[in-house]
């Protein structure tokens, strides 16, 4: 492998990492705003889970999945885990 190839991919490297902190910025702020739902929904007394509101999220993942030209079920996989995550977060605070 030369220098240039060498290079190049340290730079592909550090575009990777550049996007994986910018990735896990994105989900701190979804989970800060989900945490404020929650805490609206708990004002309110409303339920925590919302089937509908879930349903909505995961037909948008899959639609901006085509957009993007990246697997439905894995950017789905993705968003079920945020999900889940933030209803057990949920479920803790209150």
């Amino acid at each position: 492998m030369s220098g240039t190839e060498e290079m190049s991919l340290d730079e592909l490297r550090e575009e990777i990492e550049e996007i994986d902190r910018e990735l896990v910025e994105l989900i701190a702020r979804r989970t800060y705003v989900a945490g404020t739902v929650a805490q609206v929904k708990a004002d309110q007394g409303l339920p925590t889970t919302d089937e509908s509101q879930e349903a909505r999220v995961m037909e948008r993942a899959g639609e901006n999945a085509e957009t993007f030209d990246v697997d439905a079920n894995l950017v789905k996989a993705i968003f079920r885990l945020l999900i889940e995550l933030n209803k057990v977060e949920q479920r803790e605070s209150r």
